[in-house]
């Protein structure tokens, strides 16, 4: 018999919430150097700043731990999570939750930041009861596939110069030059913008940019792939039986392929693909994806041993969505014109040290919140949506 509530505190799986909660911390690292809008200084300019021989370590570091990494463990819980709904409803309040998460991320996208993976997630998770009803073997050949796809059209582009995001790059630039923005004043128009209606401007060719990189980068094809790895560990419930799980050995193998893999990648990304798009590519799926599920088998063998002493880091997995809008917010009144304006300010160590401190601050306001409270904010509201009733809040 089907539940007709959310997952209560009892029945949570703690190391999930810590899985997310690490994810949350990754993902701060990765966006917050657009967020300080260093990403889109020019070469020149940021050799200029005081921090910059810091920052050039700091960079490589960043693509080889950092890059695709967290999104990688942030998609395979949304898996898992998917599989925990069916266990306790069925697909149409999945469906439903998917719907109110397409718009949580499209107000995200369009009112507040451009960087927005909320809209993608729900487009991928509404393709996710497609695949239920396969068998495990051809479920993981499906994943492999959709993760190994990318490379093949990125040589397609490269080789027979078939360029499927082309369209969507000239829209972009179309829509940016209606609103004034250019190459030379991308990287300050939002350090200097004073006003909401400034910042909206940048939105709208900023959404139209996001949807470039998603078909440039075919995220959704990854992610997908992504979903349904976590989909078989949640099917299988290898998260609840840990200790008998091989952890050690699969982590030795995966390091052993991906630490290598990712310092080349690195260095590729760094030196703008020297190699060409497709190698670049190939190291992505043979170092970022296995890197990132190294992480999870890393936290998930500590996790074994201290499992409590990692409460912490649970209470900001528990309100992820709360605190991925909250970086957003923090970003904006920290950087961008409308708030203190330290946008093009600072080095990327920095930045990063910024990020982090900007994560731990959450983290101990979401332990302090749960101590009162049974969800976060946005997590309370998207349940109520979801289910069509009312939940107390306070506990």
């Amino acid at each position: 018999m089907m539940n007709n509530g959310p997952v209560s505190e009892r029945e949570r799986f703690l190391i999930l919430d810590v899985l997310r909660g690490l994810a949350l911390a990754g993902i701060a690292l990765a966006n917050y150097p657009e967020f300080a809008l260093w990403t889109f200084l020019p070469g020149g300019e940021q050799a200029a700043m005081a921090t910059a021989e810091v920052d050039k370590i700091v960079r490589f570091l960043q693509y080889m731990l950092v890059d695709g990494k967290f999104y990688t463990i942030f998609s395979v819980l949304f898996g898992v999570g998917f599989s925990l709904i069916l266990t306790r409803h069925s697909v149409s309040l999945f469906m439903r939750r998917m719907l109110i998460l397409v718009a949580i991320g499209f107000c995200h996208l369009m009112f507040i930041w451009s960087g927005d993976i909320l809209l993608l997630y729900a487009v991928g998770g509404l393709m996710l009861p497609l695949f239920i009803r396969q068998k495990d073997r051809i479920l993981l050949v499906i994943a492999i596939s959709l993760i190994i796809i990318p490379v093949a059209l990125d040589a397609l582009t490269e080789f027979a110069h078939v360029d499927f995001a082309a369209p969507f790059y000239n829209f972009w630039w179309l829509q940016a030059s209606k609103q004034g923005i250019t190459e030379e004043n991308f990287a300050s128009w939002l350090r200097d913008a004073d006003s909401y209606g400034a910042m909206f401007a940048f939105l709208i060719q900023g959404a139209c940019e996001r949807m470039w990189e998603f078909v440039a980068g075919h995220r959704l094809s990854k992610v997908l792939g992504l979903f349904i790895i976590g989909y078989l560990i949640g099917k299988n419930r290898l998260y609840a039986r840990l200790d008998k799980l091989p952890l050690k050995q699969m982590l030795t193998v995966l390091l052993t392929v991906s630490l290598p893999t990712s310092a080349l990648y690195a260095w590729s990304a760094v030196n703008n693909h020297p190699w060409g798009l497709t190698v670049h590519s190939s190291l992505y799926a043979i170092s970022v994806i296995p890197l990132g599920i190294s992480y999870i088998l890393s936290v998930c063998l500590v996790f074994v041993k201290r499992g409590p002493s990692m409460l912490m880091l649970a209470s900001s997995g528990r309100m992820a969505l709360s605190c991925y809008i909250s970086q957003s917010v923090i970003g904006i009144v920290l950087f961008y014109g409308l708030g203190l304006g330290l946008g093009t300010t600072f080095g990327l160590v920095t930045i990063e040290l910024t990020a982090f401190i900007v994560f731990c601050v959450q983290t101990v306001l979401c332990r302090w919140w749960l101590g009162y409270f049974r969800f976060g904010p946005l997590e309370w509201l998207w349940r109520m949506l979801t289910y069509g009733r009312y939940f107390p809040l306070k506990k």
